[in-house]
């Protein structure tokens, strides 16, 4: 079963029946009048609510009905509603001339007024429509993708953004468990969204639901089947060090009661429109809660992550003319590829032969040169590389360090799949979420950019 198919299908049927929906509500008319003219017609509220209704269900309709050039041209149409220019400016020279605090008070709610765009009362009132919610979601999924080169949507995507920041707050929020007694439909989107660790089929979906294993969610009341990210766990003994160890369907099922480490192996979004809305901070902290509460024999909490940017920093590095090896690793490397190398390879660095490479893993000369240096240099990059913020560079390490997490420990080849191989050169990294410290890490990394990390990881990124 290929997760790309499932998504698809399950998808396809969820459209179908929405579509069904939106054309009970609109009363079966057909989308032939005007978009910019129905939208108008929204705005007025013509005819009360359940012609509003009907209205907004045809808009909808209209909109998952267009091509790709239809719906941008839908979107600029409903990025025009924007506040009128001359009511802003007669309330901005209001506000300036106010002379007393209580002048400038009604002035100032008078500017918020006017510089309130009739759009965001179109979008909101796309949620009384069935799932409208979820529409909306959609919606600024497609409008993130064609806002970054066009102001006016971006612009658009700024107020729902903010529209969406609000109804999905935390305190709206339900953490569900997810088992293999939850509704297949559900069970068919975890399989879709999943966007860490490929979930094969319907085997290896079942052994990360069994009974070591835990799979929690957010959810929404407006979206109450659909999750908004999810969270998977292995409740195991000690600390994990390979990902492929943690997925393997002939292994041993523990008894829960006997593990004293979670190990939070994947961490998935599942709506693309709702970037920018962080959820994973809060998800992970409850978890830890519900675990702790659960299964009190649990002292131990930590991931067992990817690192995604790792390879990328390499080849920059190594593009930009970097001595990235001493010279003993460098001629400890040069040393086990020249065995399989064509003459005149010598001229390139080590490293970047290693990396062009793709079976590098599998020859152990070559396993037992790289390990010192890759894991150095790995080090190095997750705390002392920064991005443009001066936060960590690497975004997973960003994600887990912000939450107060602490770098634990590298873990050489631990993932020597595809991906794992060309996004991190097979590391993966342990974070851990000390209860006692998380608070003071977060507060030194947000504040200062100090990064918790072990000594042991420390005295490595310092070679």
């Amino acid at each position: 079963m290929e997760a790309a198919t499932v998504q698809e299908g399950l998808f396809d049927r969820a459209l179908k029946r929405l579509l069904g929906a939106w054309a009970a509500v609109a009363g079966g008319a057909e989308d032939e009048a005007d978009i910019a003219a129905q939208m108008r017609a929204c705005l007025e509220a013509k005819g009360g609510e359940v012609s509003a209704r009907g209205r907004s269900a045809q808009l909808a309709q209209a909109y998952r009905k267009a091509d790709a050039d239809g719906r941008t041209a839908f979107l600029r149409t409903l990025a025009g509603f924007d506040a009128d220019p001359a009511a802003v400016q007669a309330a901005c020279a209001a506000f300036a001339a106010a002379t007393d605090s209580g002048e400038r008070a009604m002035a100032l709610a008078q500017l918020r007024r006017a510089a309130a765009a009739p759009r965001v009362r179109l979008l909101t009132q796309f949620t009384s429509i069935p799932e409208g919610v979820k529409f909306l979601v959609d919606l600024r999924a497609d409008l993130m993708a064609r806002a970054k080169d066009d102001p006016l949507l971006a612009a658009l995507d700024e107020d729902l953004r903010g529209l969406l920041a609000a109804w999905f707050d935390v305190g709206f929020l339900e953490l569900r468990r997810i088992d293999w007694n939850s509704p297949a439909a559900l069970l068919e989107k975890l399989v879709g969204y999943e966007a860490v660790h490929e979930i094969r089929g319907w085997r290896d979906l079942k052994n990360r639901l069994d009974a070591d294993r835990r799979c929690y969610a957010f959810f929404h009341p407006a979206m109450a089947g659909e999750p908004l990210i999810f969270v998977e766990v292995a409740l195991v003994r000690g600390l994990a060090d390979n990902v492929r160890a943690l997925l393997d369907e002939k292994a041993p099922v523990i008894d829960p009661a006997g593990a004293d480490t979670a190990i939070f192996y994947s961490i998935s979004n599942c709506q693309r429109g709702l970037s920018g809305i962080s959820f994973g901070n809060f998800l992970i902290k409850q978890v830890v809660d519900r675990l702790s509460r659960d299964l009190p024999n649990l002292k131990t909490f930590a991931t067992l992550s990817p690192i995604p940017g790792f390879r990328r920093w390499l080849e920059e590095r190594l593009a930009a003319g970097d001595e990235l090896l001493s010279p003993e690793e460098s001629a400890a490397l040069a040393e086990a590829l020249a065995e399989a190398e064509e003459e005149g390879a010598e001229q390139v660095s080590p490293l970047a032969r290693l990396l062009s490479r793709r079976q590098w893993h599998r020859e152990p000369a070559l396993v037992e040169a790289a390990k010192a240096p890759l894991l150095r240099l790995c080090a190095r990059y997750l705390l002392t590389e920064s991005d443009r913020r001066g936060k960590a560079r690497d975004p997973v390490a960003h994600f887990h360090l912000s939450n107060g997490a602490r770098a634990e420990r590298l873990n050489w080849l631990a993932d020597a799949s595809d991906k794992g191989l060309r996004e991190s050169l097979g590391l993966m990294v342990n974070y851990l979420y000390d209860r006692d410290t998380i608070e003071a890490n977060h507060e030194l990394y947000a504040g200062e950019g100090k990064r918790a990390a072990s000594s042991a990881l420390k005295r490595l990124a310092r070679g």
